[in-house]
């Protein structure tokens, strides 16, 4: 219904703000209300209603990336808009999305409300809905071989993916990769790659 909502930010809870748009005040869930700008500033809020039989909630982010992996999250059968949240408050979006696609369920249990079944189940229902693209490696900031113009993906994109969201500047990750043996398991060249990057 709201794809949306740009006004003041007129206060911050615990788990939402306040978002003032044309007089009307707009109490949004988000994640990490902390990091969002100071009181008084122009914010846009990208949001979802979720819709009950006792209430209407909305849920709101700060960024479109942000929103498309929480209404991927929810889409998960188990994960309603509130474990959603809590995923994002624990971790960044793309700490999420390599965790998924990694199969790394220490990071997911990392939020409330989500134990091994659950991160298992998100893993299984979303590993193959994300690609590193979404993590932001697009064409031209794939990993290139030395003796091909290609991209590789797969297992390479993963670990490149791990390695940028550990803090590693994509062009370190890549060419600690690129000598690596593509047929190594994500979880070897991730191993391999720090400690030529260390």
């Amino acid at each position: 219904m709201y794809y949306y909502i740009k006004g003041t930010l007129a206060a911050r809870g615990a788990n939402h703000i306040v978002v003032d748009a044309g007089g009307v005040g707009y109490m949004i869930f988000t994640p990490s209300p902390e990091k969002a700008p100071q009181q008084g500033s122009i914010v846009t809020v990208y949001t979802y209603l979720n819709v009950r039989e006792d209430a209407m909630e909305l849920y709101g982010f700060l960024t479109e990336e942000e929103k498309r992996l929480f209404m991927q999250l929810i889409s998960v059968s188990g994960v309603g808009p509130k474990v959603g949240l809590a995923l994002l408050s624990a971790a960044s979006a793309q700490s999420i999305m390599t965790a998924i696609i990694t199969g790394d369920t220490k990071t997911l249990t990392r939020a409330q409300g989500v134990g091994p079944k659950a991160a298992k189940r998100i893993i299984l229902e979303l590993k193959d809905k994300l690609d590193p693209a979404e993590l932001g490696i697009d064409g031209d900031e794939g990993i290139i071989t030395e003796d091909a113009d290609a991209p590789i993906m797969d297992a390479r994109a993963e670990a490149l993916s791990a390695l940028v969201v550990l803090g590693y500047s994509a062009n370190d990750a890549k060419n600690a990769l690129m000598k690596l043996d593509a047929s190594m398991s994500t979880e070897e060249l991730i191993k391999k790659a720090l400690a030529k990057l260390m």
